[in-house]
């Protein structure tokens, strides 16, 4: 039985275009990917002296249990020359686990839905254009609603050439 899943991916260092389609070529392996949102560019967050990052989400399905999939994005990450690092640093790739179908999972290891979700313009911008009535599981509000209760950011805006598919 196949989960629909979103999967958030960034990156602020090296070739962030190439990195970005690197990893959905490699996460393709694992979950077959439905839709794919814009490309935005967006200022750091949290951490900010730091390069701007390209960031997208992806709707896809997978066979994979949740800890499987989260153990298939961090092989993704280090293939693609995620190192560690300081917490919100920079990184070549970071690929995050917003949702597991509807599914709230509380581990050390995996949060879902991803706890810092309503907070980060810079994910719902992108999973709103793909999936703007999706509900959060344990709050209930859509991500139209998550989205609109941000202050306004001119910090995330979509990517020269950005398309979707």
């Amino acid at each position: 039985m196949s989960v629909p899943v979103f999967i958030a991916l960034g990156s602020n260092l090296g070739d962030r275009a190439a990195q970005i389609a690197a990893a959905l070529e490699r996460l393709s392996a694992v979950a077959t990917i439905e839709k794919r949102s814009p490309v935005y560019e967006t200022a750091p967050k949290y951490v900010t002296d730091q390069p701007a990052f390209l960031n997208m989400v992806v709707l896809a399905r997978t066979g994979l249990a949740p800890l499987a999939l989260l153990a298939a994005t961090q092989s993704i990450e280090k293939a693609l020359g995620r190192m560690p690092g300081q917490r919100f640093g920079p990184r070549a790739i970071d690929l995050d686990i917003l949702f597991f179908g509807d599914d709230v999972i509380d581990l050390p290891s995996l949060a879902v839905p991803h706890p810092r979700i309503a907070e980060r313009r810079f994910v719902l911008q992108p999973l709103n254009d793909i999936a703007a009535q999706l509900r959060h599981p344990e709050t209930e509000a859509s991500v139209a609603e998550m989205l609109a209760a941000l202050p306004p950011d001119a910090d995330v805006r979509l990517f020269a050439g950005s398309g979707q598919n």
